[in-house]
């Protein structure tokens, strides 16, 4: 009897912590306040975490301000939660003690880490900076401000266009730059200084600045695992970029582009297929690795479904960090399930100078992730858009909307 009451105490024990996965090693759902840390700083973000119905899985969101952005599937492993973010090859491992996470944030390339940061995060904790009523200051950054960007290490410059929104001591908005923006930065002002953060899997900054006697912006900004650059910011509402359709053009004595590339399935595409004969073509050049690509595709992939009957068509260009189909292929289709994609989407190459201009040899320069090319229904080449404003930039992001709609109306409409 002894024996058989042992037994079906022992069963009990086994079965009930094989049910749950989260038995040993809980992690409550709910709001998330965690940081990177790097050369002494602390670069802050928000995760939401929910358990799945399934008991094994957890679902994860980055939350910047009023983006809610989905990673990959979040599971258990030994002891550590594990949150893959397998479009930016990288990944969050740390292990639970029920209220506090500790682990580390890893980049890869080529299947190894390329770098890494120490992550904490603390559960029920819904702020960046500074807890609520904690930050002061009579200062307001709202507007536009000419910024530059210095490398120390290189001398080397370049310019942006800060746009923000300041309520109360919050601050929302993002840097404009030529070659795209950096996204949903949120952040605080408080006493002096200036505070702003985002993180989306791949971006991962820090922002901090003083401001000076004389009303400007100087500050250090940290981005990834090792990248540094100091930077300045002048209060200017006449502040511009140059012309985003002039950067990227045809080389003298072409007047439209071609390729002849294979999709994940190895079905070859060209501009001579006949899905596009007679229709404007969007050829979106892009990357699953590009935060910037993830915001224009989150647009056009819900624009084409709306506006196919017109007809009119798009096909993406990936560009990959790698151009091995094995590697490259299941990182497409992850962005093509993942966004909706109805178009055709092909593997183009390698990011790579030398791989862009052999994929596309009438460009000058594939200078920007994304970039949009616009072809009319004779096949002629009609803009070329460098760059993306995205939802985090503001009205830029409606301009841009208000400026794709009238050029796509008018060759739709066009004879």
């Amino acid at each position: 009897m002894r024996l058989l009451l042992l037994f079906g105490i022992l069963s009990f024990f086994i079965l009930s912590t094989n049910s749950n996965a989260f038995a040993d090693t809980p992690v409550k759902s709910g709001i998330w306040r965690a940081t990177l840390s790097r050369d002494k700083q602390k670069l802050p973000l928000i995760l939401d975490i929910s358990q799945n119905p399934d008991g094994k899985t957890l679902t994860v969101h980055i939350i910047n301000g009023t983006e809610k952005l989905k990673m990959d599937s979040s599971y258990f492993q030994n002891d550590s939660l594990v949150i893959p973010m397998m479009m930016f090859d990288a990944k969050i491992v740390a292990k639970s003690t029920g209220d506090e996470l500790k682990g580390t944030y890893y980049r890869y390339a080529n299947g190894a880490v390329s770098g890494s940061l120490p992550f904490e995060a603390e559960q029920g904790e819904n702020y960046k900076f500074f807890k609520k009523g904690e930050a002061r200051s009579s200062r307001n950054v709202s507007g536009k401000w000419a910024t530059t960007f210095k490398n120390p290490a290189t001398g080397e410059e370049s310019i942006a266009v800060g746009n923000f929104t300041q309520q109360g001591t919050d601050v929302t908005g993002s840097f404009l730059t030529p070659t795209g923006d950096y996204r949903f930065l949120t952040g605080s002002v408080n006493g002096d200084s200036l505070f702003l953060s985002t993180f989306d899997g791949s971006f991962a900054m820090l922002f901090k600045a003083g401001f000076q006697p004389d009303g400007s912006l100087k500050g250090n900004q940290w981005s990834g695992v090792k990248a540094f650059k100091t930077w300045t910011a002048k209060p200017d509402a006449n502040a511009k970029l140059p012309d985003a359709t002039k950067m990227t053009f045809l080389k003298p004595g072409f007047e439209s582009v071609d390729f002849s590339l294979q999709d994940t399935k190895g079905k070859t595409w060209s501009l001579q297929d006949p899905r596009f004969a007679g229709k404007p073509v969007i050829i979106q050049i892009m990357g699953s690795w590009c935060p910037n690509c993830m915001d224009e595709t989150n647009y056009l992939a819900p624009w084409y479904k709306k506006n196919k009957n017109r007809g009119v068509e798009i096909v993406g260009l990936s560009f990959e960090r790698n151009d091995k189909p094995e590697i490259a292929n299941p990182k497409i289709d992850r962005m093509v399930s993942r966004f909706g994609i109805d178009y055709p989407v092909v593997l183009a190459g390698t990011s790579s100078d030398a791989s862009t201009a052999k994929a596309l040899p009438m460009l000058n320069k594939v200078m920007s992730y994304p970039t949009t090319i616009f072809i009319d229904k004779h096949g002629k080449v009609r803009e070329i858009h460098t760059g993306f404003n995205g939802p985090g930039t503001g009205h830029y992001y409606d301009e841009f909307v208000t400026d794709f709609n009238t050029l796509m109306d008018k060759l739709i409409s066009e004879k």
